[in-house]
């Protein structure tokens, strides 16, 4: 496939979230019935964000020629928890799964170490090219950032309303995401491996 739009890998990577979002905001006070049950807001925007990032992940496939293992393990546990939250009209199960994607990325990243293997760097070595030892740093310190994800989470919605983990959960997370990467501007730049020349 031709190089896609720059505006593209945004859009399918936020637009489902911001779908979401969205949707919730529209439908937070309402109930609606459908096939004879009602739903609120929330199951309501878990109903148009699972065919949206189901889309959005087939266009990424069909333009990379491959889905990250990330991206597929997202996918799936979406699909279980989102599906479930629908089924049994229950938002808690929707809200955990953030919490499981954060904790099973920390797991994995904590395997790579203890095993010796460098999978953060094979995924991501192509954009930030880095020696051993500055991957071997960020994988511990993403490995951490992950638990406090999951950790955050687990309060968010176990302590607050529907509409505030909402929030937390279209913008809060990638702010957070964002100050992470933000925050380690220092290691790549320690770590970097010098430019080749021709």
């Amino acid at each position: 496939m031709e190089n896609p739009k720059p505006w593209l890998k945004p859009l399918l990577e936020f637009g489902p979230l911001v779908l979401f979002f969205a949707v919730f905001m529209l439908f937070r006070n309402d109930t609606v019935s459908i096939a004879g049950r009602d739903y609120g807001g929330f199951i309501l925007a878990t109903l148009a964000f699972i065919p949206a990032l189901v889309l959005a992940s087939v266009v990424q496939w069909r333009v990379n020629g491959r889905l990250q293992p990330m991206q597929i393990a997202t996918l799936v546990l979406v699909l279980v928890f989102g599906g479930l939250s629908i089924w049994l009209n229950d938002p808690r199960f929707f809200k955990m799964k953030p919490t499981l994607i954060y904790l099973l990325f920390g797991a994995i990243l904590g395997a790579s170490l203890v095993l010796r293997r460098n999978w953060l760097g094979a995924v991501l070595s192509e954009a930030l090219p880095m020696d051993d030892h500055g991957w071997r740093k960020l994988t511990l310190r993403m490995a951490v950032f992950f638990v406090v994800l999951a950790i955050a989470n687990e309060v968010i919605w176990r302590n607050f309303s529907d509409e505030t983990w909402v929030w937390f959960k279209t913008f809060g997370l990638p702010i957070m995401l964002f100050a992470f990467l933000m925050g380690n501007a220092g290691l790549y730049r320690a770590h970097a491996l010098p430019e080749k020349r021709d």
